[in-house]
């Protein structure tokens, strides 16, 4: 994975979770939680399409792993649920504007760790663009929306 955690400002709200031992997680992935532990986005079951994929994604979007972990090793890991926390991140390049949908890129039949691209339905969504960007540009800064945190935009953030 070539992405490196490119945190920008805001505030971190680190938790610690859990992984499995067959799990491999590198410092900036996007990750999901599978019951009680997370994994990375490829490891996500990609369902019909790449839209419908997304959008189940972004249901169990727990956030950015700020730690490694190395197959075989089982110490919970520290990931940022906070929507405040402003990263910059790769995306597929384009022109966004502020406050712009992003959701987690996929390949041909499998999400991407650590690539975000465009959305235009909010239930696809796990980020926002936090600056406007005019001329088409691979790295932009994001705030992510947890679905685990109830301050966040994600639509599947509510309590109840």
């Amino acid at each position: 994975m070539s992405n490196r955690l490119r945190f920008r400002s805001g505030q971190v709200e680190l938790h610690k979770v859990r992984v499995d031992s067959d799990t491999e997680l590198e410092a900036g992935d996007l990750v999901w939680l599978d019951t009680d532990d997370v994994k990375p986005a490829s490891a996500f079951a990609w369902t019909t399409d790449l839209a419908t994929t997304q959008a189940n994604f972004a249901n169990v979007f727990a956030g950015v792993v700020h730690q490694p972990s190395a197959v075989g090793e089982v110490d919970p890991v520290s990931i940022d649920l906070s929507p405040l926390a402003v990263y910059e991140f790769d995306v597929v390049a384009s022109t966004f504007e502020l406050g712009g949908l992003l959701g987690v890129d996929g390949a041909p039949s499998a999400l991407v760790d650590q690539r975000l691209a465009k959305v235009t339905a909010a239930s696809r969504a796990i980020a926002r663009a936090a600056e406007y960007k005019a001329a088409s540009s691979s790295l932009l800064r994001v705030q992510f929306a947890s679905a685990l945190h109830t301050g966040s935009s994600n639509v599947n953030a509510a309590i109840g």
